[in-house]
């Protein structure tokens, strides 16, 4: 197979190389083509398996992220690592809907969590971010053990987040991968933590 590729792969070559010296407009054409084609070849391998560009279209994580924000999400980061409580995430809506949330993963699986009055406690111990801003409700949450290969996800923006609370755990198979910055707006470009 790769010697038939080579052949075919030197024919080419050889092709162009007598465009070349014959008609050298249409030899420019055929290489802005051909580079064209292996760009979006190249493209349509990094957003399917490796980064995907993703558009926050709802307020539940301000002030971490803001509507019409634009991430840069690291699809691999889960096939190699077990996400971490505190990790931004990108999953795939729980209604089926075809949709994608981004939250932040508070709880890990065969955890008990429970929220008393805003407070999420983990294992029976409050659960504190630091560097990362909050806003936080006054919300209940009977206590509740996080199934094995499941998370619990929960918006920064506690009071007007549909997260976890309402839809209850995000699979592990729903995981799309972990956000890593915003690239637009300009004025909002960093890492996303």
């Amino acid at each position: 197979m790769i010697r038939q590729f080579r052949k075919y792969w030197n024919r080419w070559e050889s092709y162009k190389t007598k465009l070349t010296e014959t008609h050298p407009k249409t030899a420019a054409t055929v290489k802005l083509i051909e580079t064209l084609f292996w760009a979006t070849c190249i493209a349509l391998i990094l957003r399917q398996f490796i980064v995907q560009s993703s558009l926050v279209f709802s307020g539940s994580m301000i002030p971490t992220l803001a509507i019409d924000d634009r991430l840069i999400v690291n699809k691999l980061v889960y096939h190699f690592n077990e996400p971490k409580r505190g990790d931004i995430v990108l999953f795939k809506s729980p209604y089926n809907d075809g949709k994608q949330y981004v939250k932040r993963l508070i709880g890990l699986p065969g955890e008990t969590i429970e929220i008393r009055r805003g407070v999420v406690y983990i294992n029976n111990q409050p659960t504190i971010f630091p560097g990362v801003t909050i806003r936080r409700d006054y919300s209940f949450k009977e206590k509740e053990v996080i199934p094995e290969n499941a998370y619990f996800m929960l918006g920064d923006n506690r009071a007007n987040s549909a997260d976890s609370r309402v839809w209850g755990v995000a699979p592990k198979d729903t995981l799309i991968g972990e956000a890593l910055f915003i690239y637009w707006p300009i004025n909002r470009i960093r890492w996303v933590r």
